[in-house]
């Protein structure tokens, strides 16, 4: 049986660019994977020819896999994106005058929704909305789509869920594809693999294709706006593209000359990372800067650049120059462009499959994951070697396991077809939507983030909401975050006006229970602590129960502990003294932190098994009744300004006599012969 473990990372995901093409020459990761088969996953006998096999031909462009051609449209300006309506640089999607009524409706519908949401205008929202089903009801896709996603949340309109996945349903028919996004989420959390399968296949592939051409990077970095309760300071400060203080630092290196900066400044222009704009004109500036020092990475950057065409005419033979200077310096991942240029001939004097594949296997033996993608895909079509199913599914899983897009859509499609792998529906869905994941649409998170920086909370909320939609887990964990971190403020778009404190709770723990179903620990944490404490739902000590089993499963360390407490003292859970230790004692294991609340924990046990019925055992199980009456003493006595003040004062003044009296009684300790009231 596979399984699939997902990691989150932060910084490191928005490598997943350099997977757009076979010549990518650095690290990329695509919600890395550690997959895990046994013999019972993989098909016996796979001598034999399969339908679903693709052709032994180089020039095939079945499965996308050596496709070098650009598609005709760029499925990032379709008309429902609002990329052009965040950016102003970016084209209008149907040109500079929209085509139909129903176009301007939705453009200056979506306009005012947005501008609404910044500035918390409950009224402008709503007028905005009514433009937006307007353009609907003309039949309009992206107007569709976006009713579908106000509709699902109940924003100036009641909660439906049916209502918002037929609009989904009209606008994916129409060939939209956040709709198509929306819908298979929504089939893949029914667990309905078929349907999700196919649509996150589609999907996948125009993720793909699109990053050949996409002006935004193909992902963005997901970054998570709180790490735990608090806000994630240290990754947002690293987000804040031009005006990060070590990008400005490594800026004025690069100008003075310093070969290092030089290189790594291409490297944020050319990836779009930490929340620089993606541009590919000042990432060959600085690459060829560093390539004058000497830089032997730049040289690899360049020959790609030059392969594809990226801010500069698309030059073959410039790139096989340049890959061939890189690769004699040792530049091993370069093999893999060599041999891709080889496979199809271009800028060398005819195709050469042999030394295609060798310069794929000397990538390869150095560990570089884009030469066991492309072994994989010699094998699996035959060509110039012998078709070999099974050796081609090894290279494959080798190129997976370290996060390789193009290799995990390949695996998803083996377990679709069964080809080599036996059928697994599932573990194709999962696998499908990581990579569709890294699509265009995923733009919105960026937008969203900028707007989070500048203080502009509302319009973060509303594009992050709208992702979440979209089946986003970083998106929807930072919604429910911002819903309960700014629940004071009017940012919250309910069903009539802004959110009441009940639609703002069941918001959040929506969001926060997608995001648990999707590995968030953290968010299952907070889904149990709802309906332990009653917090927005009903107090349901079973469902609590259940959601910290789901992150103990994940070995956090509070689910543990808190396991632990229910088992102590029955609260959903059968009363278990051994298993509450149990749980006690796997927490301290976890997390060494939790050393002083585990021993607390357990002399609360051995009081409770030595002295049943005792006074302590009445007097711990009322400190839950008691702290949050202490607390508030504390918060709304102590912790007021002039009281704060004030008792500060007091504990000085009596330090200051405790000082004193102890000064003296040492003096009189040192002169036991010298009669009081004698002068010192």
């Amino acid at each position: 049986m596979a399984r699939v473990r997902h990691r989150h990372l932060l910084l490191l995901v928005a490598a997943v660019a350099a997977a757009a093409s076979a010549l990518l020459p650095c690290a990329s990761a695509v919600r890395p994977f550690v997959l895990v088969l046994s013999r019972d996953d993989f098909l016996k006998d796979t001598a034999g020819a399969h339908p679903s096999l693709p052709s032994a031909d180089a020039d095939s462009d079945e499965w996308d896999d050596f496709d070098d051609e650009s598609p005709a449209t760029d499925p990032l300006l379709s008309p429902s994106s609002w990329v052009p309506l965040l950016d102003p640089a970016s084209a209008s999607p149907s040109g500079d005058e929209p085509d139909s009524p129903s176009d301007a409706l939705f453009v200056a519908g979506v306009r005012a929704m947005l501008s609404a949401a910044s500035a918390g205008d409950d009224a402008a929202f709503a007028t905005a909305a009514a433009q937006i089903e307007a353009a609907a009801t003309g039949g309009h896709p992206g107007a569709q789509s976006a009713l579908a996603f106000l509709s699902g949340a109940g924003m100036t309109r009641p909660a439906s869920r049916s209502r918002a996945f037929l609009l989904h349903k009209f606008a994916a028919d129409a060939g939209d594809l956040q709709s198509k996004m929306a819908l298979a989420y929504s089939f893949f959390r029914q667990e309905m693999y078929e349907e999700a399968v196919t649509l996150y296949a589609e999907l996948a592939e125009a993720a793909l294709t699109s990053s050949l051409i996409s002006k935004e990077p193909p992902v963005i970095e997901p970054v998570r706006l709180h790490s735990g309760t608090e806000e994630n300071k240290e990754a947002l400060r690293k987000s804040r593209g031009e005006d990060d203080e070590d990008f400005q630092i490594t800026e004025y290196q690069a100008q003075r000359g310093n070969t290092v900066a030089m290189h790594k400044l291409g490297l944020l222009y050319y990836y779009g990372l930490r929340g620089v704009r993606r541009d590919y004109g000042k990432a060959y500036h600085w690459f060829s800067k560093a390539v004058e020092k000497g830089d032997t990475r730049a040289m690899e950057l360049l020959g790609e650049i030059y392969a594809r065409g990226a801010g500069v005419e698309r030059n073959y033979t410039e790139a096989y120059k340049w890959l061939t200077l890189a690769a004699k310096q040792q530049q091993y991942s370069a093999y893999n462009g060599l041999g891709y240029l080889y496979v199809k001939g271009y800028g060398v004097e005819k195709k050469n499959l042999t030394k295609a594949k060798e310069f794929f296997e000397i990538a390869a033996e150095h560990k570089e994951h884009g030469g066991y993608y492309n072994l994989g895909v010699l094998y699996l079509k035959g060509i110039g070697v012998k078709r070999d199913v099974m050796t081609a599914c090894n290279f494959f899983l080798r190129a997976v396991n370290a996060g390789q897009p193009k290799a995990i859509y390949q695996v998803a499609k083996l377990f679709q077809k069964g080809v080599g792998l036996k059928r697994n529906l599932q573990m194709a869905a999962v696998m499908y939507k990581s990579v569709a994941e890294r699509g265009p649409w995923s733009s919105l998170s960026r937008w969203a983030l900028e707007s989070y920086l500048k203080g502009d909370i509302g319009k973060a909320l509303l594009l992050y909401s709208r992702m979440a939609d979209l089946g986003y887990e970083v998106a929807q964990s930072n919604a429910a975050w911002i819903l309960d971190r700014y629940g004071d403020e009017s940012i919250c778009m309910g069903e009539s006006g802004f959110c009441t404190d009940m639609e703002r709770h069941l918001r959040a723990h929506a969001l926060w229970w997608q995001a648990s179903e999707q590995g968030n620990e953290h968010a299952a944490l907070l889904i149990g602590d709802a309906y332990y404490y009653g917090r927005g739902v009903g107090r349901d000590y079973e469902r609590a129960a259940e959601a910290y089993m789901h992150a103990q499963s994940q070995s956090n360390a509070q689910a543990m502990f808190n396991l632990g407490y229910m088992h102590e003292h029955g609260h959903g859970l059968p009363l278990d003294l051994h298993l509450a230790k149990r749980y006690y004692d796997q927490a301290v294991e976890v997390d060494p932190a939790a050393k002083l609340p585990v021993m607390l924990a357990l002399t609360s046990l051995w009081i409770r098994k030595n002295y049943d019925g005792s006074f302590l055992v009445h007097f711990i199980d009322s400190l839950p009744e008691v702290y949050p009456v202490v607390e508030e003493w504390v918060e709304d006595v102590l912790m007021d300004e002039g009281n704060a003040t004030i008792f500060t004062l007091f504990a000085c003044l009596v330090t200051v006599l405790y000082l004193r009296e102890r000064q003296r009684r040492q003096a009189a300790a040192a002169n036991p012969q010298q009669p009081d009231g004698a002068p010192n």
